[in-house]
């Protein structure tokens, strides 16, 4: 039951991410957001890394270059896209579209480790690029045609492909590191990198950010990152990781109805069915991956 418990809050909690984000991007700029983000969550992560298993440093060449590379994609690019989108378009729709991470995973282990598409796979994928397709061109597909499809949108499918090679990369990484060791310092190598951004864009300013910015900062280091990862980490060491996983179907809901309670964003028919169908696509192709 508490395992239960605190997988729905995991998935609750990334599913304010979003909210919090789109509060953030109205005022800090991107690499600033992102880099305070990550020097929270980065420094939180290695706390509990320092309690489990000790403050030891990758010291494989192969080891180090993953984890930069796990810091480049999943943490500087993700991020950067992230509240880029997220300054253009609702949170809602930034996460039913973000929600067809699985999707991307899928058709990356397949393109690059030859992991075998199954038709469970490929009806999962089809309904959930279908539904993103709805939410996309607010349920007119003609429109994609005609400009429906701008500069947020793109950020937020860029955010898909960053976190596809992130996993894609981690995959190798866990192989010889454990999860909070690999997300540990591959939090750190992000956010040294968006250091020298974010120090052009003005971050030494933070001080004057509002308390709505620094609250949603914290949100996205601690909940959003920190408290997220090691719940969703010790629900499949508990319940294994094809019941955990299943927990994640229900980001994009918590997400839509939060954006809708805090934001105000409207419930559109449009956004509801392709929620829908993102969420019925990813479960598939996530239980056809099992």
């Amino acid at each position: 039951m508490a395992t239960t418990i605190k997988l729905l809050l995991t998935a609750f909690f990334w599913g304010g991410t979003f909210i919090a984000g789109r509060i953030l991007a109205a005022e800090v700029g991107p690499f600033s957001g992102a880099f305070l983000r990550f020097l929270v969550a980065a420094a939180s992560l290695a706390f509990f890394l320092g309690l489990r298993e000790g403050l030891r440093p990758p010291r494989g060449r192969g080891d180090v270059l993953r984890l930069i590379l796990m810091g480049m994609t999943g943490v500087f690019l993700y991020n950067v896209f992230f509240l880029l989108g997220l300054k253009e378009i609702e949170a809602g729709r930034a996460a039913v579209l973000i929600a067809n991470n699985p999707i991307g995973i899928a058709l990356g282990a397949a393109l690059f480790f030859g992991e075998r598409m199954n038709a469970g796979k490929i009806a999962g994928i089809l309904i959930s690029v279908s539904g993103a397709v709805i939410v996309i061109t607010r349920g007119d597909p003609i429109a994609g045609l005609r400009g429906g499809f701008g500069r947020g949108e793109a950020c937020i499918l860029l955010c898909v492909v960053s976190w596809v090679a992130y996993s894609l990369v981690g995959k190798q990484a866990m192989g010889r590191l454990s999860p909070l060791a690999a997300v540990t310092w591959s939090a750190a190598a992000g956010a040294l990198g968006l250091l020298p951004f974010a120090l052009l864009e003005g971050v030494h300013a933070a001080a004057r950010y509002s308390a709505a910015a620094w609250g949603s900062i914290l949100y996205l280091g601690l909940c959003g990152t920190t408290i997220g990862f090691l719940w969703y980490c010790e629900g499949i060491q508990t319940i294994g990781p094809v019941r955990a996983g299943l927990f994640i179907n229900f980001v994009p809901v918590f997400a839509v109805l939060l954006a809708a309670l805090l934001l105000s964003e409207p419930l559109t028919a449009s956004l509801l069915a392709g929620a829908g169908l993102v969420t019925a696509g990813v479960f598939l192709t996530t239980r056809a991956s099992r």
